[in-house]
């Protein structure tokens, strides 16, 4: 996953909405949305074929947990365990509040590859870094609009402050500003292909990224978005999946919370 959108104690009766963009090599097998776990509890989300596990899981109680993974200019190192595990061990708590800190402690952030996470529900929401530190990265968020990339929380990143400001003006263009209508707007904001910068970049270990990789909706010959997920929490009731298997641009998100069953 390489972007994800919280919009955390914002927008009446949803305490909690996600839209996230999930990009990967085109050639890598993927079923943009599957019942995870089917109890205890039941969660929902994408799963990679290849390696298992997910980029973005959602468990009935509607805690959601998302990753993007941290850039690396050697790659990911096969002899580590899958990052699409994660996302799964939070999700299979019951609350953020007291899940999250149990997770954190047993885990060794060394046996993973590095990759940073987003992991809420109705009344918290947690930044989780997991790197070379001995010991896992964890900030609780106040309320307001997050935005987490193939970078640090808050990096500045040009990515992450183009996703803010489209975020913004579309909001403020909804004559509603409901739940539902929020979420119409987030799922315009994934379907953006226009890149934030004009020029390669090349980052902090000398690998280069084409101009593409910065707009929200990816598009290069061989690597892009694959899928589109929007979560919308619910103050009292399970969560509003909708989905879009396929480059959001093209392919209609449809709504999947049938599988709550």
């Amino acid at each position: 996953m390489c972007l994800l959108i919280a919009l955390f104690q914002l927008v009446p009766d949803a305490p909690l909405i996600i839209a996230a963009n999930r990009d990967e090599q085109y050639e890598r097998p993927a079923v943009a949305m599957t019942v995870l776990q089917p109890a205890n509890p039941r969660i929902l989300g994408g799963r990679d074929e290849m390696a298992g596990g997910t980029w973005l899981a959602v468990n009935e109680y509607g805690l959601v947990a998302g990753l993007t993974n941290q850039p690396s200019a050697a790659g990911r190192d096969p002899t580590k365990r899958s990052r699409g595990e994660l996302p799964l061990a939070f999700a299979a708590q019951k609350d953020a509040a007291e899940g999250v800190p149990a997770v954190a402690a047993g885990l060794d952030p060394a046996v993973y590859n590095p990759c940073w996470m987003l992991i809420g529900d109705r009344h918290s929401l947690y930044s989780i870094g997991i790197g070379q530190r001995s010991s896992l990265e964890v900030e609780q968020l106040g309320p307001g609009l997050h935005i987490l990339e193939n970078a640090p929380l808050r990096s500045g990143s040009a990515k992450a402050s183009f996703v803010a400001e489209l975020v913004k003006q579309e909001r403020a263009a909804q004559a509603n500003q409901g739940p539902e209508a929020t979420v119409a707007a987030l799922e315009k904001v994934l379907r953006v292909h226009r890149p934030a910068v004009a020029e390669p970049r090349t980052d902090d270990s000398g690998r280069t990224w084409p101009p593409e990789l910065s707009a929200p909706c990816v598009h290069t010959p061989t690597y892009g978005t694959r899928s589109a997920m929007t979560v919308r929490v619910p103050a009292d009731a399970r969560p509003v999946l909708r989905v879009a298997d396929g480059r959001p641009c093209e392919a209609p998100f449809r709504d999947a919370s049938g599988l709550w069953g």
